[in-house]
């Protein structure tokens, strides 16, 4: 599972691929990691218009889960979408999509470490998106905290392509790479939008680092 990722662009850059008329994520410095349960940009359509904004990484996590637990920091990746639990933020109010440059999977060596390899779509980390749902939600997501209310969100999963499965072979998210993809997820019927829960091509990614917590090749020198 992808629980770590980063966004390095310029959010000029996010608002123009992806639509976004309106603008409240702030001055965005560059996020070399995002982890779960961080804040980090996503973009969704709201009444006043498409909107980029911030949001906590990690859905609510099902009932389930939470047994014999007094806290929830979320669910990072979803790829189960016929679980009630999830079926009800498919509708357009609540999908959204997560802007990024690279992301990690762990690899499994012989030895039993398990070091972080960095794909992207090209050595120069274009842009490209996570199809992602969001919702508000009201909950316990740190016990020093106490109870809050948070904009959260987590992106889709789908079964790797043979390129990302030669390093982690359970999941890889589903990616989208054009304006037609972006506008597709966020407003076809989700029977439709559903197509690109799929992976990408095996020539589409390429890897961009292996080791570390950070993406620190992706930072303008």
């Amino acid at each position: 599972m992808c629980n770590l990722y980063s966004m390095t662009t310029s959010q000029q850059a996010i608002r123009e691929i992806a639509g976004a008329m309106n603008d409240r994520a702030g001055n965005l410095p560059p996020f070399p990691a995002i982890l779960p349960d961080h804040a980090a940009p996503i973009v969704r359509d709201r009444p006043p218009g498409r909107e980029l904004t911030m949001a906590r990484w990690g859905m609510p996590s099902p009932a389930f889960a939470l047994k014999g637990r007094n806290c929830d920091p979320g669910v990072t990746n979803v790829r189960n979408l016929k679980s009630p639990h999830w079926r009800r933020w498919l509708g357009v109010e609540h999908r959204c999509v997560a802007p990024f440059t690279s992301f990690a999977e762990n690899e499994q060596l012989p030895d039993g470490s398990r070091p972080p390899v960095w794909f992207a779509l090209d050595e120069t980390r274009p842009l490209a998106f996570f199809a992602g749902i969001w919702t508000r939600w009201t909950s316990v997501r740190k016990v020093r905290e106490g109870e809050t209310t948070n904009d959260v969100f987590a992106f889709l999963t789908t079964e790797p392509n043979g390129f990302i499965g030669s390093i982690h072979p359970k999941a890889m998210p589903a990616i989208l790479t054009t304006r037609e993809e972006i506008d597709l997820w966020m407003t076809a019927p989700i029977e439709e939008a559903l197509k690109l829960q799929r992976p990408l091509a095996d020539g589409a990614l390429t890897i961009v680092g292996r080791g570390g917590k950070k993406d620190e090749g992706g930072l303008a020198a």
